[in-house]
């Protein structure tokens, strides 16, 4: 009988023991009907839920009632709204466990400040509060500051009409420990304010943070920023000032309380010399690699492009430009461009495959230091030469002052070919000249040096021309000294036969197949970089006259 009494006692004690028998209408989280909740009565939510809150402060620590605070849950588009009371705090409830939430802290003449965090998954009413996102304490910084800045060109002169940008950062915090573990959460907060000089140059910052606000908020690490945009008051595009970019601290704006002077720097560094950057004629800027003829091709009507690396003075640039052996100034035309820092220089008349001498000269603005350069170019597409490398003329450099003019022993023989050309080898042989004659009386051609059929001729020796060839005495003067290129159109040899010869019945070539029977590794190319393989005859050597007394 005992037995029977007890089975039934535990019968009821089961029946709320069993999940599935409980209801929880109105979900919160606790079997309907229970006055006394335990562990045995608890029903998991089919939509958990938690709740944000926390506390807005001032920098110095007291409540802000009335600020608004904004929610965005997840990415809904509709944010709901509250506001803190007298104490400063605020509670949203209902919000969905694990949802990431947004919230922005704003008020009149007060900072904004966003945060998010994410409402812990576990949210419930077991353990009490386990569902909770706190914020806070948050801090928003007074705006009631002033900020003086005073800016000067580098002329020493107001820099009236400059704009500037000044952000206050961090206007807010939150304090970190204080939300949960369980939460993820950053906060962000800056005032970003706009000012332009006056004709004094002063620049007035204002519905900022005060220094020290700045100097209260994450212990001092509050600081200003600011920005003075580069100025171009002439509004052709191209700044005649550079920028200028500092910080201070709220506490060294605290200490320092004074207008701060801002010297603008010039729009390219100071000091520093005046040079071309770039242009379609590299050899104006002086370096080796710069030297290459194709580096320095020109076609025939297309201006010459010049990049300085700082404005010149309009009326500063001066370019002059000669032939090949600076005998005669040729015309050109040049134009400063985008405020001082370009250039087109037009060259007059020009020849495919010539080349041509440039001086340059300009005066910079910042701070006057002269650039002066000597260049070359050649003319011609880099697509190659529109004719092929041959000998233009011939003549030689007649010494004797009475007698027929024949070409005698030690006189010089010029060969002037169309285009520049130049060596692709180092060694100390040249290609070579040979005679179609008996320039030594033997009777027979071919037994002597310079003689056709012999392996030996005259060297041919470059004479790149750095001022004109002397006709008279005293000798004619370059135009202006110019820079030799490596490249030449005029060469030379010195007649070493016995005897005078009669150029009227010779005839000349220049042995270029002979440099591989000679075992000379390389060859002799033009400004396009063609090798010149093939011999070339000479047709009719002209008479140079020699020197006036």
């Amino acid at each position: 009988m005992m037995k029977k009494h007890l089975v039934m006692a535990v019968v009821p004690f089961l029946a709320f023991g069993c999940g599935d028998d409980l209801v929880d209408a109105d979900g919160d989280g606790i079997a309907d009907g229970v006055r006394e909740p335990d562990s045995v009565t608890v029903v998991t939510p089919a939509n958990p839920k938690g709740t944000v809150s926390g506390q807005v402060l001032s920098t110095d620590l007291r409540p802000l009632g009335g600020v608004t605070v904004e929610m965005t849950i997840g990415s809904s588009a509709e944010p709901v709204s509250a506001s803190t009371d007298d104490k400063g705090n605020f509670t949203y409830t209902n919000v969905p466990a694990g949802s990431n939430v947004l919230l922005t802290f704003s008020m009149a003449g007060y900072a904004t400040l966003r945060a998010t965090a994410q409402v812990p998954s576990s949210a419930g009413n077991v353990p009490i509060n386990n569902g909770n996102a706190s914020f806070g304490p948050i801090t928003l910084a007074r705006l009631n500051g002033t900020l003086n800045f005073l800016v000067v060109t580098p002329q020493g002169r107001p820099a009236a009409g400059a704009r500037a940008t000044l952000e206050a950062t961090p206007a807010g915090s939150i304090s970190a420990g204080d939300v949960p573990s369980t939460s993820t959460g950053t906060a962000v907060s800056s005032v970003v304010v706009e000012a332009t000089a006056n004709e004094q140059g002063l620049v007035t910052f204002t519905g900022i943070p005060s220094a020290s606000e700045m100097a209260r908020l994450r212990n001092g690490s509050g600081q200003f920023k600011l920005w003075v945009s580069p100025m171009d008051s002439n509004g052709d595009g191209i700044p005649e000032t550079g920028g200028y970019v500092s910080s201070y601290t709220g506490t060294e704006m605290v200490n320092n309380s004074t207008t701060r002077l801002i010297s603008l720097p010039y729009s390219r560094p100071q000091n520093v010399p005046l040079s071309i950057e770039t242009s379609n004629v590299a050899s104006l800027r002086g370096a080796p690699a710069d030297m290459h003829p194709l580096r320095n091709l020109v076609r025939v009507g297309e201006p010459i492009h010049v990049y300085f690396n700082q404005p010149i003075q309009q009326g500063s640039l001066l370019v002059r430009m000669t032939n090949e052996d600076a005998s005669e100034s040729l015309g050109v035309t040049a134009t400063v461009n985008n405020g001082g820092y370009s250039a087109t220089i037009n060259p007059g008349v020009t020849v495919d495959g010539k080349e041509y001498n440039l001086d340059v000269r300009a005066v910079s603005t910042e701070g006057g230091s002269l650039y002066s350069s000597v260049g070359y170019f050649f003319a011609g597409a880099a697509t190659g030469p529109a004719q092929e490398t041959v000998i233009s003329a011939a003549r030689y450099q007649e010494t004797s002052l009475v007698g027929v003019p024949d070409l005698n022993p030690g006189e010089s023989v010029y060969i002037n070919f169309n285009h520049p050309i130049s060596r692709t080898f180092a060694t100390a042989q040249h290609v070579q000249v040979f005679f179609n004659d008996d320039i030594n009386g033997s009777g027979r051609k071919g037994d002597a040096v310079g003689e056709e059929g012999f392996p030996i001729g005259f060297d041919l020796i470059m004479d790149e021309p750095v001022r004109p060839i002397q006709t008279r005495t005293p000798a004619e003067n370059p135009v202006f000294t110019i820079r030799t290129s490596g490249y030449s159109s005029r060469y030379r040899f010195v007649y070493g036969g016995a005897d005078g010869l009669d150029l009227s019945r010779v005839e000349l070539r220049v042995g270029f197949s002979k440099l591989g029977s000679r075992g000379i590794n390389g060859t002799y190319e033009n400004i396009w970089g063609t090798p010149l393989t093939a011999d070339m005859p000479v047709t009719g050597i002209a008479v140079q006259p020699a020197p006036t007394p």
